[in-house]
């Protein structure tokens, strides 16, 4: 038991130390002889950790390895690697007698060269490293220089163009210290358990298929079954349990691998156009595999194997029968998972973390059922029977997938500017999927699995009349009437992208300038503070900020009088002009290329506020002084309190210019 925790709370730490190296690297050279060298490796490990040994027993930590280009073609490996003398104690988490280095370790490979005309190696390294609570994995380049020279890499050459652009885009900023905001953080914490929240759900719905529901019993009486005394089979359900949660955050691991890249790096993939049709046939594959046209299957080889793994006993046998579990299932399960990895990977914020506690809370919710009724045997007889009722759940969801595909159609249309999904096309299209869902349940239509429907249920016709107040008040949404659907706003298109006229393509109609340079003349001009807005065309939330936020009187009509509106949208991919286009290169010596709109506003965002999220809002005087600290996604109470603040402290501020001046 003890085991399983200390593995549990390795897996759960990883993701904290994704984005940190512990061990830094540095290499030499020792020349041998004309065709002989030394090649040298030092290991600089952080206080407190240990990397691991080249040579450990099989089922402990990972060991070093490390590899280099060319060997056997333009050089030859003398010996293996050689290491320093490794500290060598048994390991807590892993349970057994580890190798390991503290502070520092050194590696030595001798080579023989075949091309003398040789003048570097580049070479890598494979590693994990430790320390009490949690480990990570990581790989680094090793250079090696043989003629003494600095190994230099091909570096992409700024010009003067890319510069003056470059410098254009940095903002003097006068009092930059209201860019740390605590409660931004809290707020970001908040919404993390929204996203725990649509994983919970997500993981109960997965429990009504077909393909899950039945194991409940089966697997719970097999473990009070096969268990000696009742507190094992107890103790056995629970690690049962806890294992199905390990696995469904194990399965967002991949997104956190992105950090370390470009700020942007997920909101450019997530508001991807192409992504978005991906997920729009994605979700249509799944909805019609939903309806009973076809099951979803893994290769059977995948089952044979976690099933034959989880017959081993103990607690990796039953880590394996979780994982059974969580295989065969796939075929119900996928598309919900499928829905919620694609939900989160378009989402605002952190993108990874935001699917690591989706999928923690959809681990929970498919455990939970798992656990109880071990703990509970008796409940097991107050289970429904499984039955025609569970293909109805599956054709009911199929239906919702299916309108939520267009969702990431609607996002393709909106950052490409093509125009065919506009709002009330969208709405009419969630109409007539809705309306042919009453339909079904009605019994008007049929699928391939659906058996006889000899009368209709309390449930079916309950959830038919939900579903006709829903296409209701979804009406008017068609119609030019203005109708603001609120309930919907961020899943809907923006309402001034409309078939209708609309006074101009901003928000509720609102004056606003798509370029900080013309809004900033604009706001000298007229000596009015600027309300920055970085958004996006497919960001959810800014739709919600609008059409919730920025619709209220107090709201609109401070934004409207008393502020220039700036609205930068992060995810425009609309190309620049090849005479705007540049390298922007960052401190740290990376060059990005800018050549959308949407890249320039975001490297805009990056390098003067600090953050890569939308919605974010900024309140500035035309003389670059901040007038309040950042705000985001928030209530209609305190972003008017944040505007009518902001505004006094321009006020201010000039009136104390003024007196100066004078």
């Amino acid at each position: 038991m003890k085991k399983f925790f200390a593995f549990i709370t390795l897996i759960s730490t990883f993701f904290v130390n994704a984005q940190q190296d512990r061990v830094t690297w540095d290499t030499s050279v020792e020349k041998i002889s004309e065709t002989e060298y030394t090649l040298k490796i030092k290991a600089s490990i952080e206080e407190g950790w240990h990397l691991y040994s080249q040579h450990l027993p099989e089922g402990g930590a990972i060991p070093t390895s490390f590899s280099f280009e060319g060997a056997g073609e333009t050089f030859e490996l003398i010996g293996t690697v050689k290491e320093s003398e490794p500290h060598t104690e048994h390991d807590k988490v892993f349970d057994m007698e580890l190798s390991f280095f503290d502070n520092y370790a050194t590696f030595e490979q001798k080579i023989k060269l075949k091309d003398s005309t040789l003048t570097s190696i580049v070479g890598g390294v494979d590693y994990q490293a430790c320390d009490d609570r949690s480990c990570i994995f990581r790989s680094a380049e090793l250079d090696f220089s043989l003629d003494g020279s600095e190994v230099i890499k091909e570096e992409v050459a700024l010009t003067d163009k890319d510069k003056a652009l470059s410098d254009a885009l940095k903002l003097p900023i006068k009092n930059p210290e209201l860019l740390v905001d605590a409660d931004q953080a809290e707020a970001k914490k908040k919404g993390l358990w929204g996203f725990i929240f649509i994983g919970f759900l997500g993981g109960l719905i997965a429990l009504l298929m077909p393909c899950t529901f039945p194991m409940i019993p089966l697997t719970v009486s097999f473990f009070t079954k096969q268990s000696k005394t009742k507190a094992q089979g107890i103790k056995n359900a629970i690690i049962y349990g806890l294992s199905i949660i390990v696995i469904s955050v194990l399965i967002s691991g991949p997104f956190h691998l992105f950090d370390s890249l470009d700020e942007n790096i997920l909101n450019t993939i997530s508001t991807s156009a192409w992504l978005n049709v991906a997920l729009f046939a994605i979700f249509i594959f799944f909805a019609l595999s939903l309806f009973g046209f076809y099951e979803l299957t893994l290769p059977n080889s995948w089952s044979n194997k976690m099933d034959a793994a989880s017959n081993r006993g103990g607690l990796l046998g039953i880590f394996f029968m979780a994982f059974t579990l969580v295989l065969v299932s796939f075929s119900c399960t996928g598309p919900i998972l499928g829905g919620l990895l694609a939900g989160t990977a378009t989402s605002e914020g952190n993108i990874a973390m935001n699917l690591t506690v989706a999928m923690l809370g959809f681990g929970i919710a498919f455990a939970l059922p798992f656990t109880m009724f071990a703990l509970f045997p008796s409940w097991l007889n107050s289970l429904p029977k499984s039955g025609g009722w569970m293909n109805t759940v599956k054709v009911v969801l199929g239906f919702i997938e299916l309108a939520f595909a267009f969702k990431f159609l609607s996002n393709a249309d909106l950052v490409q500017h093509w125009g065919f999904l506009k709002r009330e096309i969208f709405v009419g299209i969630w109409i007539v999927i809705f309306v042919a869902q009453i339909l079904y349940l009605f019994g008007k239509i049929k699928f391939p699995h659906d058996g006889p429907l000899k009368k209709l249920s309390f449930g079916r016709i309950s959830f038919a009349v939900l579903t006709l107040a829903f296409v209701i008040y979804l009406i008017p949404g068609v119609t030019n009437s203005k109708k603001n659907l609120t309930g919907l706003s961020g899943i809907l298109p923006p309402e001034f992208y409309s078939v209708y006229p609309q006074e101009n393509d901003c928000p509720l109609g609102l004056d606003c300038y798509k370029d900080f340079e013309e809004g900033l003349e604009v706001a000298k001009a007229k000596n009015k503070p600027i309300l920055l807005d970085f958004t996006g065309w497919a960001c959810q939330n800014c739709r919600r900020m609008e059409e919730n936020v920025w619709v209220k009187n107090e709201v609109y009509n401070s934004i409207k009088d008393d502020y220039v509106l700036i609205s930068l949208y992060i995810d425009d991919r609309k190309e620049l002009a090849q005479d705007e286009r540049f390298n922007f290169k960052y401190e740290s010596g990376r060059v990005k290329n800018i050549s959308t709109v949407g890249e320039k506003w975001g490297t805009f965002q990056a390098i003067n506020f600090k953050s890569a999220s939308q919605p974010y809002y900024i309140l500035m005087s035309p003389d670059y002084k901040l007038l309040q600290a950042p705000q985001q996604y928030t209530d209609v109470d305190t972003y008017s309190a944040w505007l009518k603040n902001g505004l006094s402290t321009f006020k201010k501020s000039e009136e104390a210019a003024s007196i100066f001046s004078n």
